[in-house]
């Protein structure tokens, strides 16, 4: 399982994907998530906007990556 750490309160689901290294370009990641390629916290989401908090984990193409606070 990838993590990765956020400093501010959540991050979008395509700015999460990008920086996990899943996609290549919002635009990679607005299709993928519309097509309901990916899951969040186990549910199919199709909203690329969908705010990721800490703890949340989604999934991309048998990838599992979680959310977590950057340490201060």
């Amino acid at each position: 399982m990838k993590i990765i750490a956020i400093k501010d309160e959540f991050i979008k689901l395509g700015q999460a994907m990008k920086l996990a290294g899943l996609v290549d370009s919002g635009v990679e990641a607005k299709e993928i998530i519309q097509n309901g390629e990916v899951s969040v916290n186990g549910e199919v989401d199709t909203r690329r906007g969908k705010k990721l908090y800490p703890g949340d984990i989604f999934s991309y193409n048998g990838e599992d990556v979680a959310v977590q606070e950057k340490e201060k």
